[in-house]
């Protein structure tokens, strides 16, 4: 347990003397200004008026109110979540390959289980803070633009939808590493990444979102137009395996191929 902490600690401090941090937390505060920049403008109907084509998009949001609002957070990090926390995790997979450092990191007196499991656990941990900073700083936004229909409960549901689909997009990235580590890079991750989110898109509009591993975080939130809905039954098995899957497969993989 202490080498898996201290594998941990040595994962972070990796993290945090890249541009990772920095650029992933300035792309993601993105989310909780522009939200409430469409939501000031639906506030604003002569403002609005005055802008015409952002006005009109503005008005696919909904209404300016605070379920709209928390529903249009949720979604941003269910689809937007699968590019930057796949990017994260990429990156602290694909950079041992591309700086060719994964001999030194494997000639160390570590099972090679504790460090993928210490690269799991760090990207996972980082991509949560992210979340909880989008939320912390989107409830901030929304109490500034003081936004009507603002009560305790339906406060509390959009948290809770929201920190659902934070969760369960997090727990989508783990098939990223697996294509990383067999990539031996940035590239293939990347790629995938790409291509699951426009197969997303497409499964959802064909209606199967509820059974396509990275359609169900959207559709959850309620993305595709219907009421978000907390995940269980078939959808959350589905999502959970692929998870799963991801994790046991990389960890197979940096156990059982050749890394050299």
């Amino acid at each position: 347990m202490n080498k898996l902490f201290s594998s941990i600690s040595v994962e972070f401090k990796k993290l945090f003397h890249s541009k990772i941090p920095f650029i992933t937390l300035l792309t993601f505060m993105l989310i909780p200004f522009i939200g409430g920049f469409f939501m000031f403008v639906l506030k604003h109907p002569d403002f609005a008026e005055s802008l015409g084509f952002i006005s009109t998009k503005a008005q696919i949001m909904g209404s300016a109110d605070w379920p709209s609002y928390l529903s249009l957070l949720a979604q941003a990090i269910s689809i937007g979540g699968l590019i930057i926390f796949g990017f994260i995790i990429s990156w602290i997979f694909g950079r041992e390959y591309a700086d060719r450092t994964i001999k030194d990191l494997l000639a160390l007196p570590l099972s090679r289980s504790t460090i993928v499991l210490a690269k799991f656990l760090t990207s996972f941990i980082w991509c949560l803070m992210l979340s909880l900073f989008v939320l912390l700083v989107g409830l901030l936004v929304g109490t500034m633009l003081d936004l009507p229909q603002g009560s305790k409960e339906i406060v509390t549901e959009g948290i809770i939808v929201f920190a659902v689909c934070a969760t369960l997009t997090v727990l989508l990235s783990t098939p990223v590493a697996l294509v990383a580590s067999i990539g031996r890079g940035y590239l293939s991750p990347l790629g995938f990444m790409i291509f699951t989110l426009i197969l997303a898109q497409i499964v959802a509009v064909a209606g199967y979102g509820a059974y396509f591993p990275w359609s169900i975080p959207a559709f959850a939130s309620g993305a595709d137009g219907n009421e978000a809905y907390i995940v269980e039954g078939i959808s959350l098995i589905i999502l959970l395996f692929t998870s799963a899957f991801g994790l046991l497969s990389t960890m197979l993989w940096w156990r059982l191929a050749d890394q050299y």
